[in-house]
């Protein structure tokens, strides 16, 4: 049974709400705290006052107090459309993905009509790979919106999620025809134009979005990203090192501008400051996204277990015959992206990009015991495969999945697979480490990216590799060296579509004239000639390089002592 108010409380609690509705109203959501605050202690069980705690703790930074403050206005009210949507956006800035879609999910089935829940539930589906749920949600976004921008966006992003490019830039294009100063539609814009290379007009965007919305900040490093800095942009390190103090800034944009400006730096030739900014970067990612190393390592080891020869052996019986999937495995930075650029120039190969299909489907066999072992769960992963790439490419003889961490599954793979080509693509661990500590990856991929612990996870797959190199036929584990494709291009792109099965093809030499898009960090790189600069790039740190130097001695024998 509910207590009734204290009248006295009721009474001391009014003047308190009114002077936090005015802060409030007056953007001084942290000056609102302390009444707000009090008014709770008076009230501790009221929605409403718990519900407003929340909002200014989210506007004014402080995403653990506002979950806090949320989840006791939901918990006292659990019809609370409001606090649902606004706990999940505080949920996700946590990095509480999970979480955010579970609240985001309550709010529209509370009310179908709430498009920015529509909205952000699809962007983060999305993140996590789920297609089909993000256009769904993006298309509900549109249809409750009205002429809102969350409708209009909600649109252009189903529209990008279905690869449907040129139509999504008229949309974005259109949204900004009408509301010139959406930091969000200029954004989109940029990422979309930048993925096709058209690289000038999509650092426009960026540097639009960020000055119409300085929380966007974090948009500098896509901007960086566009091509090499030079001292022709004056000026943009102290802009990026200025907008590093924004206040309010959230850690997953503070993350991203530490990247861009050790980006920056590296271009400069000033490779002291630049891993600063590397370093620091990882330290924030570090505080939102920890890392079980020890969890990772026993997982190594109970995926080699569980991928006995003997097991792997059954393939012939158990496996589909289709020999359409080309699996492009590695660490990440390790040359995927450039190695699918060569595959799918070939007029018959379709490019599936990064498909999330195995991550998914592995854990569940992972978690499956024996019946994962057994041919019903094998024989609906292969039917539910090939049908993801026969939609991608309905008449290609080959697709390709360049997604990295399918190295974690290249012996499932094989068994559901055994035509399948596998290439795994090795780069010298140390320029690895690296290229991940100056890369972005989304807080929901569990992935270390430095010190000690990204050590110890090149080193855990370099294990798994070694199974795999074991245990799998040669000629459908392909391996190719990075080093040895930037050196001498064309025998290993000639031994690289011999192992697909394909008839030879001039194309595949000119992999930087690839139109398809490139959802990648490697844009820019994707867009050039194969080029050998990145190799041995570790020399350029070697006095800041920390604990990525234990890797240095992994490099190739036949680069080793090189510059």
């Amino acid at each position: 049974m509910s207590q009734s108010p204290d009248p006295a409380a009721t009474q001391q609690v009014a003047p308190l709400l009114a002077l936090a509705t005015e802060l409030l109203r007056a953007g001084r959501p942290a000056d609102a705290l302390a009444p707000l605050r009090d008014a709770a202690l008076l009230q501790p069980s009221d929605p409403i006052i718990q519900h407003d705690l929340g909002l200014a703790c989210l506007e004014a930074g402080l995403v653990p107090d506002a979950i806090t403050a949320l989840q006791r206005a939901v918990a006292g009210n659990p019809r609370y459309t409001d606090a649902y949507l606004r706990l999940g956006i505080a949920l996700e800035k946590a990095g509480d993905i999970g979480g955010a879609i579970a609240a985001y999910d309550r709010a529209t089935e509370l009310l179908p009509s709430l498009t920015e829940a529509w909205f952000r539930a699809g962007a983060l589906a999305h993140t996590l790979g789920h297609r089909d749920e993000a256009i769904d949600c993006f298309r509900r976004a549109s249809a409750t919106g009205g002429t809102t921008s969350f409708a209009r966006l909600g649109k252009a992003r189903a529209l990008l999620a279905e690869d449907r490019n040129r139509e999504a830039e008229q949309v974005l294009r259109h949204t900004l025809a009408l509301d010139p100063k959406n930091a969000m539609a200029h954004d989109l814009l940029g990422n979309l134009l930048s993925e096709f290379g058209r690289f000038d007009e999509a650092r426009e965007c960026f540097r639009r979005a960020i000055e119409i919305a300085p929380l966007l900040a974090g948009s500098y490093y896509e901007l960086t990203r566009c091509r090499p800095i030079t001292s022709s942009d004056d000026g943009l390190l102290q802009q990026m090192e200025t907008a590093l103090a924004t206040p309010g800034l959230e850690a997953s944009q503070r993350l991203r501008i530490h990247l861009a400006i050790g980006k920056a730096a590296e271009d400069l030739g000033d490779y002291a400051l630049a891993m600063q900014h590397f370093d620091a970067a990882d330290a924030v990612r570090q505080g939102s996204a920890p890392f079980d190393a020890a969890a990772f390592s026993a997982e190594i080891d109970r995926l080699i277990a569980r991928c006995s020869p003997q097991w792997i052996a059954r393939a012939r019986e158990l496996g589909s015959d289709d020999a359409k999937p080309v699996l492009i495995i590695g660490m990440p930075r390790s040359g995927t992206t450039l190695v699918e650029q060569i595959v799918s120039m070939h007029p018959e190969v379709g490019a599936g990009g990064e498909l999330h299909f195995w991550n998914q489907r592995g854990a569940q066999w992972r978690h499956s015991g024996t019946s994962g072992k057994k041919a019903p769960f094998l024989t609906q992963a292969a039917e539910d495969y090939l049908g993801l790439l026969r939609a991608i490419a309905p008449k290609a003889a080959r697709v390709t999945d360049k997604m990295p961490f399918n190295f974690l599954w290249a012996g499932l793979i094989h068994v559901v697979f055994p035509r399948a080509t596998i290439i795994h693509c090795r780069r010298a661990a140390v320029d690895t480490a690296l290229s991940i500590h100056q890369t972005h990856f989304h807080p929901s991929v569990a992935f270390p990216t430095g010190g000690t612990e990204l050590v110890g996870y090149i080193r855990c797959c370099q294990r798994l590799t070694d199974h795999w190199r074991s245990v799998l036929p040669v000629d459908r584990f392909l391996e190719v060296d990075y080093e040895d494709l930037a050196r001498e291009p064309e025998p290993v792109i000639r031994r690289i579509i011999a192992a697909c099965g394909l008839a030879w093809h001039d194309a595949c030499l000119r992999p930087e004239s690839n139109p398809r898009a490139v959802r990648t960090p490697s844009k820019w790189q994707a867009r050039q000639p194969i080029y050998r600069t990145s190799v041995a790039r570790w020399r350029r740190y070697e006095p800041w390089l920390g604990p990525l130097r234990a890797l240095v001695n992994d490099e190739p024998e036949w680069n080793a002592g090189r510059p």
